[in-house]
């Protein structure tokens, strides 16, 4: 299942997709078939105009990041924190050392922050390798080092390191927090993966906090042109459609109960 996800996306993602589209158009050409050569070509062009030069991408993530806000509070009584992995450069930390982390650092820095507010809280960080390799450490197993440099005792964390999916973040949690006698928990992850983790945890009987970080949109954008940030859009419409193609497929397998959790 990780693996057929990960082709998936490979060819589904929108300039993988638009470059799909042109070769097939290209190849009706070439055997006389015009018609459907200039539909195939006229529907890549639509779609590279509207992932580079709109905001399409910006306003399908800002949905998303809109669904689930953040509480004004946490409890006085919070026993864990749940870190969703997806932050460290696993692959550049492996060759060059150090502590590197990527767009989604904002998860282990707000992860950070609340650990030192609620000194009683056990860190609970998932994720495993989600490399195709899976030679490299996971974000589990990086966050000890991130955590002890910041002063945290190692005791507080407990580390799930072989999950690849958010699915398996959720059910790989869920026996953790069994087996460690933990409930009242924050959960930690990225404002646009909010929906589908929520629905997630929900469906394994988790009851957490939500607690979203890592925004990347303003929160009111309007759907419109927008020719000033070409490759950006291109990432925030990449971002956009992987997860709700996600919450899509989770919910049509049963995984969450409704398509769009909140």
């Amino acid at each position: 299942m990780f693996l057929a996800s990960k082709l998936f996306w490979l060819l589904a993602q929108p300039l993988s997709l638009i470059f799909v589209l042109l070769v097939l158009s290209f190849l009706f050409a070439a055997a006389g078939l015009k018609s459907l050569n200039r539909f195939l070509s006229g529907l890549a062009v639509i779609l590279l105009f509207l992932t580079l030069f709109t905001s399409t991408g910006t306003v399908a993530l800002q949905a998303l990041e809109n669904r689930i806000p953040r509480p004004a509070s946490l409890p006085s009584d919070l026993s864990c924190i749940i870190i969703l992995g997806g932050a460290f450069e696993n692959e550049v930390i492996a060759r060059r050392g150090g502590i590197e982390l990527n767009q989604a650092g904002d998860r282990f820095v707000e992860g950070l922050r609340l650990a030192q507010a609620h000194p009683s809280a056990r860190i609970l960080v998932s994720g495993g390798d989600g490399s195709f390799s899976g030679q490299y450490d996971g974000d589990a197993k990086t966050s000890e080092i991130f955590f002890s440099t910041f002063g945290i005792a190692p005791e507080r964390l407990i580390r799930e390191a072989t999950s690849r999916t958010t699915f398996e973040n959720a059910a790989n949690t869920k026996q953790l927090l069994e087996e460690n006698g933990l409930s009242n928990c924050a959960l930690i992850t990225s404002a646009f993966h909010m929906p589908r983790s929520v629905g997630l945890f929900r469906k394994l009987g988790i009851d957490v906090t939500p607690w979203p970080v890592d925004y990347r949109t303003s929160g009111d954008a309007a759907l419109g042109p927008d020719f000033s940030q070409p490759s950006l859009n291109a990432q925030l419409t990449t971002t956009a459609m992987r997860e709700w193609t996600g919450l899509l497929a989770y919910f049509i397998s049963g995984r969450t109960h409704v398509l769009f959790p909140q």
